[in-house]
């Protein structure tokens, strides 16, 4: 017998001939789950948030977010503020039975409670119907949430002066403020005593003003050095006569004129 002879082909009833395209399950049976989760249900999930994403990506390139100071530890004048997203949180804690003695129930316990709340939410309300007025639990309860943080934020918000903000804890930008010959003698007798309150270009940290533009005389300046003025206590200054000299010659003709500072008239602790 030779190889093949008498056998035939026959088709699978089981297999179709032809490759249909990926049809989504008919979900008609399930109320309130009347399509599939791949693609339909997702695709419009990636579509939502790429909205977002591209508003909230035009939103921080239209208003960049303010940068201040940085991190220093010897300063403590300055106030720090949260971000924007924890604002709500920083208002929260002003109220009288969410701060100060109660500051575990408002900064641990409370917030505990509101996000434990949300979390939940799917596990109490359990109906198969999608309508927002047919969830009323987890509807009331986003709802409420919302709200809370929005006016909270706003709260927060227009109790901050951020002009004023940006003018005492504003990052200098380099080249913005006058160039310090930092090979004159004076500059070193400045590092000695003022560099640590009123920074190495004399531009001023926290409440210490800035030094440029100070309009003062050189005896002027000899004599805050060594009495002091406002916050600014008496014998700051260490050094000899040639060196409080030197100091004040400094300090008068920094900047040549220039920078933004206002001086020690104001009663600055600076020196």
């Amino acid at each position: 017998m030779h190889r093949g002879k008498g056998m035939k082909f026959v088709g699978d009833s089981r297999i179709p001939a032809e490759r249909k395209p990926n049809i989504p399950k008919d979900y008609s049976e399930y109320p309130g789950r009347t399509e599939a989760f791949w693609p339909n249900f997702l695709l419009k999930e990636w579509l939502v948030g790429a909205v977002f994403l591209i508003g909230f990506l035009i939103v921080t390139a239209a208003h960049p977010s303010p940068l201040e100071q940085q991190a220093d530890p010897t300063n403590a004048s300055y106030i720090p503020l949260p971000d924007w997203y924890f604002l709500f949180l920083y208002q929260f804690l002003k109220y009288e039975f969410a701060g100060g003695n109660y500051i575990v129930l408002g900064a641990i316990v409370m917030p505990g409670l509101a996000f434990g709340a949300l979390l939940l939410a799917p596990f109490l309300d359990k109906g198969p119907d999608r309508h927002p007025t047919k969830r009323p639990i987890a509807t009331g309860l986003m709802l409420l949430g919302f709200i809370a943080t929005f006016w909270l934020t706003y709260e927060s918000v227009s109790h901050v002066d951020y002009e004023q903000r940006s003018e005492q804890y504003g990052v200098k930008e380099e080249g913005e403020g006058p160039e310090i010959n930092t090979e004159d003698p004076g500059y070193a007798v400045y590092e000695q005593n003022c560099l640590s309150c009123h920074g190495d270009a004399l531009q001023g940290q926290g409440s210490n003003p800035s030094l440029l533009k100070t309009e003062k005389s050189v005896e002027e300046i000899k004599k805050i050095a060594q009495e002091g003025i406002g916050n600014m206590p008496a014998g700051m200054f260490n050094g000899s006569d040639e060196e409080l000299e030197q100091l004040a010659q400094f300090i008068a003709n920094a900047g040549e004129g220039e920078g933004s500072g206002e001086g020690e008239s104001e009663g600055g602790s600076g020196h």
